[in-house]
């Protein structure tokens, strides 16, 4: 039984996270830091989480800022805190791929280096679980290994530049702490259910192509040969919570992403039958897609962010040894893209209507 700090709650992941430790029962207590603005949203949520598994803990919502100094949580709760043994969870970030620079630092950097300060203060800390991403290679291209944090000459947007600086910062605290971090690949809806919260990533594909399905037919955007690496929640939930119980996985860094990806335009031509019924054809020249997509009007149109592209031409493939090691006996593996577009449409078919799902683009 454990005790789980969380910061991200009442997020898409970390909400996921609790729910699979609670259905696990090896929860003690659970403290959520949150912004005010989030308060009573984190406290309905909470307790749904109880209802639903039927467990009587304790779930205790903290109103902080993880970008100020002891989180911007009372006295009175930091030494409260000291008292227990933690594990912590670090999930909140900005994730937007068009985040203004001042934005993504304050909030991904800034926040993660007081979340440090946290876990270096604190007597007790069992593990400490920080969630970054795959994609703090940047630009870099090839094979990318778990067990390098290079800092490439470029990134494709600030959300990765954050990101990797955020990573570095937990990377100095290996020594100090009994730290893990995932970096998951692009994360999507539930492999079995196509449940999730938000229609970003891959279902920017998805978007576009409900847009543009009264055309007769449905192009390609530009040509590419690479592969994209996206993974459904489960896996990252189910890989995650094992991991964080594995005396192995302390001071290590885990790719969860796809060991076995397809390439990028394999994909799209499934997306386009499984909406339209007819198969892709034709393409539009990849310079025309950028200039047209520099106009927000147009990207609000077709529910297609800009910075989606990048990752269409980009060519690296991620290095999976650590996580399949550490996984090994485990039972959990990623499920197959291609097989789970079926669920995944037919969530978003069912919820494409409510704005909810959909993100404010520009």
């Amino acid at each position: 039984m454990r005790t789980h700090f969380f910061t991200g709650f009442p997020g898409f992941i970390a909400t996921q996270l609790i729910k699979e430790l609670l259905h696990l029962g090896e929860v003690e207590k659970i403290y959520a830091i949150v912004q005010s603005s989030q308060a009573d949203l984190a406290k309905e949520k909470a307790a749904l989480l109880l209802k639903e598994k039927n467990i009587d803990i304790p779930f205790e919502i903290i109103v902080g800022d993880i970008t100020k100094s002891g989180l911007g949580m009372e006295r009175q709760m930091i030494e409260k805190l000291r008292e227990e043994v933690l594990t912590v969870w670090h999930l909140a970030a900005i994730y937007d791929l068009a985040v203004k620079a001042e934005i993504a630092w304050e909030v991904n950097v800034e926040g993660t280096r007081r979340v440090n300060e946290f876990v270096q203060s604190h007597p007790t800390i069992e593990r400490f679980m920080y969630f970054s991403t795959a994609y703090v290679a940047g630009k870099r291209e090839g094979k990318l290994l778990e067990t390098e944090l290079i800092r490439p000459v470029t990134f494709k947007n600030h959300y990765e530049e954050t990101k990797f600086e955020a990573e570095l910062l937990v990377e100095g605290l290996k020594n100090d702490a009994a730290v893990t971090i995932i970096r998951p690949g692009i994360v999507r809806g539930h492999s079995e259910t196509g449940e999730t919260i938000k229609f970003d990533g891959p279902y920017f594909f998805m978007n576009m192509i409900d847009r543009l399905r009264w055309m007769p037919i449905i192009p390609y955007v530009g040509r590419t040969d690479a592969y994209i690496n996206v993974v459904p929640i489960d896996y990252i939930i189910n890989a995650a919570v094992y991991l964080s119980n594995h005396k192995e996985a302390a001071g290590r860094t885990v790719h969860l992403t796809d060991p076995t990806p397809h390439p990028i335009e394999e994909i799209y031509s499934a997306m386009v039958v499984e909406l339209t019924g007819k198969k892709p054809k034709g393409r539009v020249p990849r310079l025309l897609a950028e200039k047209g997509l520099t106009s927000i009007r147009l990207q609000r149109r077709l529910g297609v962010e800009a910075e989606t592209l990048d990752y269409m031409m980009w060519n690296a493939t991620f290095d999976t040894t650590v996580a399949e090691r550490l996984l090994e006996g485990s039972g959990i593996e990623c499920a197959d893209f291609l097989e789970s577009i079926p669920s995944m449409t037919a969530f978003y078919e069912k919820n494409k209507k409510n704005n909810e799902y959909h993100i404010k683009i520009g």
